[in-house]
């Protein structure tokens, strides 16, 4: 991989619809964080609360696609990563947030928002600051072109440092079968 910074390969994160998981367990990396951070510039993450993404040599996004900001953040993200790593259940296969696929999206808020006793009182959300959901939750593949598939709901620790190491030395990536849990 071509490097950004001289020696030091420019890495972002993103999450789409999905639990923030995956992030957990990149930030589970724990003391290894210092030593990525020498191999590493981190670009948009939650170590760095920068909002958008830069030019990047790797970006790693978590969670399906399922509303519009969702579409524009992915193809944002992956204009401008050279390499898209998409990481866990929920971005590979659209995960949790893809069970609501086989209900009418309509009828499905017409149920939680109208039917349903709860804070909306019988009223269909319609701020125009709320993104338009997407008749159904799409994995990245679907919307982006995806270079790596990282497994897991979410994957280990152990696995993103693995994947994470070999980038950075410039290995091809390859998460050892045992670190690969789908629980």
């Amino acid at each position: 991989m071509t490097q950004s910074a001289p020696g030091r390969l420019r890495v972002a994160t993103t999450s789409l619809a999905g639990c923030f998981g995956c992030h957990m367990s990149f930030l589970d990396i724990d003391e290894r964080l210092f030593e990525l951070a020498q191999h590493v510039v981190l670009d948009r993450t939650p170590l760095t609360d920068i909002k958008r993404c830069g030019p990047c040599d790797v970006g790693l996004v978590e969670g399906g696609v399922c509303n519009a900001e969702n579409v524009h953040v992915l193809r944002e993200f992956r204009r401008n990563c050279r390499v898209l790593v998409a990481v866990g259940a929920c971005a590979i296969n659209g995960g949790l947030p893809a069970q609501r696929n086989h209900l009418d999206l309509g009828t499905c808020l017409q149920e939680v928002y109208l039917t349903e006793p709860g804070l909306a009182r019988g009223c269909m959300p319609d701020d125009p600051e709320l993104p338009l959901p997407l008749d159904k939750v799409h994995p990245l593949h679907e919307v982006v072109k995806v270079d790596y598939f990282l497994p897991g709901c979410p994957p280990p620790a152990e696995a993103i440092w693995s994947f994470l190491a070999d980038v950075v030395a410039g290995r091809e990536p390859r998460v050892p079968r045992e670190l690969i849990r789908y629980d």
